[in-house]
């Protein structure tokens, strides 16, 4: 009751500020002569009353593929308590296609008033950058960071049917069959694409990529027959790995997963040093401002805090953000260094989106 009558007390505060500073626009509009400048600093207070207000309304999360995918999964373990947390309803909304790209460039674009806000990648904030020839936006400067959510690996998962069973024997029948073979994605330029083209690279193969609208739809083809791998996340692989519809052949990141113990690492199988991660961070447009960034970042820590929301994510096999990368300039720091240390390797394999 309480938390009801004030949230009607705040409205009525909002409105009344709103009233009066209505009114003093319009005094001056209908004075000749008013200089530009007062008016604008006049509707820059307005503008930091409604950003100290914030959040009025639900609040939408992009979520930039479909659904069923990790990104969507981590997005529904964390939008119910955020949304407790900030007062308002968040809503998911799945924005798919090109990778992910689609739905980012859809933020780049919007009002940077805190209502839009998206869930970036490793894909769509990094290897985008790098593997498009004009990329839809800029990851460092279209964009104001927020926090990191999470980090996750990735699993190397073949058809069930495949005559292998580890990572050694997968590498040799991919050597003797790799005009025949094909591997699945999320899309071009995204962290499962990158994660199997660093794989193929490193075991000396040359497999066709077939590019997904979303992660589920890639699985649903590996389970069908119809591809022969894919480097998925854990959070939608493992189902699929306990339901023995793919065979799980390895982890791709440097230790093992603790929701998939029984699944060696590849630099355990001899591919030392190999190691491919995913990440999730919220995202809004540039220019934000800090009050709501300040407080969207708070509330997203107290999320990850939740230990509901920590268990839930712990499940997926994914490690939640730890309080010193969850600064908004970490984030933005983070974006930037990952652009420059994914650069050259990228450039090695010779990957390219031809776009």
């Amino acid at each position: 009751m309480t938390s009801i009558v004030q949230d009607k007390d705040r409205d009525c505060s909002a409105l009344r500020r709103l009233r009066n500073y209505c009114s003093i626009l319009l005094e001056l509009v209908m004075r000749r002569g008013v200089a530009a400048g007062v008016l604008c600093g006049i509707l820059a207070s307005a503008a930091i009353a409604r950003a100290d207000d914030w959040p009025t309304r639900p609040i939408t999360l992009l979520v930039p593929y479909a659904a069923g995918g990790p990104g969507d999964a981590v997005a529904r373990v964390l939008a119910p308590r955020l949304g407790e947390v900030l007062g308002q309803p968040v809503i998911i909304e799945n924005v798919s296609g090109a990778g992910g790209l689609t739905a980012l460039n859809r933020l780049a674009k919007a009002t940077a008033d805190g209502y839009l806000m998206s869930v970036g990648t490793s894909g769509t904030q990094t290897f985008s950058q790098i593997l498009y020839k004009t990329p839809l936006y800029n990851a460092v400067t279209d964009f104001t960071a927020i926090s990191m959510i999470m980090e996750g690996g990735y699993a190397l998962v073949v058809r069930k049917d495949i005559p292998v069973n580890t990572l050694a024997e997968f590498i040799d029948y991919t050597k003797a069959h790799q005009a025949q073979m094909q591997f699945g994605s999320a899309g071009a330029a995204s962290g499962t694409h990158v994660a199997c083209a660093l794989l193929n690279m490193t075991i000396g193969v040359n497999v066709t990529h077939v590019p997904y609208r979303a992660t589920s739809l890639a699985m649903q083809d590996l389970i069908g027959g119809r591809i022969d791998y894919m480097c998925d996340g854990f959070a939608t692989a493992k189902p699929q790995i306990e339901g023995k519809t793919v065979k799980a052949l390895a982890v791709l990141s440097h230790e093992r997963s603790t929701e998939l113990p029984d699944v060696p690492t590849a630099d355990e199988q001899g591919m030392k040093g190999f190691n491919a991660f995913s990440w999730n961070a919220i995202f809004l447009p540039k220019n934000a401002p800090p009050s709501i960034v300040q407080r969207l970042n708070a509330a997203i820590s107290e999320t990850l805090d939740t230990p509901s929301v920590r268990t839930r994510m712990e499940r997926l096999g994914l490690s939640v953000a730890t309080p010193e990368r969850r600064g908004p300039e970490f984030a933005a720091t983070f974006v930037a260094t990952e652009i420059s240390k994914w650069t050259p390797v990228l450039k090695a394999i010779g990957l390219s989106t031809n776009q």
